[in-house]
């Protein structure tokens, strides 16, 4: 079992998807329960699969679901580009992708060093 509050990556993630929330927040009503509530799963997955694998008795099971949040995080990309060419997300879209870069940098990286 890995001590989740002394992760990196899991507090990048939780700060991640704070910000998500925020630039949300003013999406259209009519985005509530499509894009908004997609886009908001995807954020949340990610640090939420980093907790649950770090909570797991083995490295194996840990990896594992460092692989789901990776791909919370390619989900995510793709919503927030979608959310970006509609013009539902102005300049915060940039910065945002940039830190998904580097989360799936660190989730790679954590990933060699488990396996």
């Amino acid at each position: 079992m890995h001590n989740l509050k002394e992760l990196i990556i899991w507090k990048r993630a939780i700060a991640l998807a704070t910000n998500v929330y925020q630039s949300t927040k003013d999406f259209p009503a009519e985005e509530k329960y499509g894009l908004t509530a997609q886009i908001r799963k995807s954020a949340i997955s990610i640090p939420s699969n980093i907790a649950e694998g770090a909570g797991r008795n083995t490295n194996k099971e840990f990896n594992h679901f460092l692989g789901i949040s990776n791909g919370s995080c390619f989900e995510l990309q793709t919503q927030l580009i979608i959310s970006k060419n509609l013009g539902l997300i102005g300049g915060e879209a940039d910065s945002l992708l940039d830190e998904l870069d580097q989360l799936q940098k660190m989730n790679y990286s954590l990933q060699n060093t488990l396996r």
